[in-house]
């Protein structure tokens, strides 16, 4: 019974962090619990403008990266901040609402959102991403390379996501800002100063 006490006190204690699975950045992506996490962005191509034998061909492109890449995983993911959960509850607001100059707030509210929306662009982003399970760090290197080029050579728009652009994904992914990229590594560290900065300071 103490320790199940105990094991339940251990799991009350533990972080965000330790709950996504997140250990720390790595200086190619991500290390997990599990494995360390390549992440590639791939520009999407507008198929609507397309003949059906261009998007042939760029299925035909597709098979061949995953033939070449068997273990690539793809997510598909907002590429700003998603209004749809804030909409959703003015909406509700709006039903239920019996004041009408408070409903006239409401819609204004709703429109407003429709238009920030709008002009974000409400465009989805393409990730590609490598595990690299039990690699040593020059393994990891020539993962990550060999990755990025296959799926150039076939005719993609590539790029190695790096830690700003990873840490912004998990700021939208996770809806905490869309300023992900400037969100310190470890909170409060701003408030963190050296000994011997703050008496040379004063």
């Amino acid at each position: 019974m103490a320790a199940k006490e105990k094991q339940q006190k251990k799991k009350k204690g533990r972080s965000t962090q330790e709950l996504v699975g997140i250990k720390t950045f790595t200086k190619y992506g991500l290390e997990t619990n599990k494995n360390e996490l390549l992440f590639y962005l791939v520009a999407p191509t507008n198929i609507s403008v397309l003949s059906h034998m261009s998007v042939e061909i760029k299925i035909r492109h597709l098979l061949m990266v995953l033939s070449a890449l068997p273990n690539i995983e793809i997510t598909c993911t907002d590429s700003c901040e998603c209004f749809d959960d804030n909409k959703s509850y003015l909406q509700q607001r709006l039903s239920e609402e019996q004041n009408p100059k408070v409903r006239k707030i409401l819609k204004k509210d709703v429109d407003m959102l429709d238009h920030v929306q709008a002009e974000m662009a409400t465009a989805r982003q393409f990730l590609f991403i490598m595990r690299c399970k039990g690699m040593k760090p020059e393994q990891v290197f020539q993962t990550a390379n060999r990755t990025e080029k296959i799926i150039s050579e076939q005719g993609f728009e590539v790029q190695r996501m790096k830690k700003a652009d990873i840490k912004r994904f998990l700021a939208i992914y996770f809806e905490a800002s869309m300023n992900g990229d400037q969100m310190q590594d470890i909170d409060g560290e701003s408030f963190c100063y050296d000994e011997e900065e703050t008496e040379l300071s004063e």
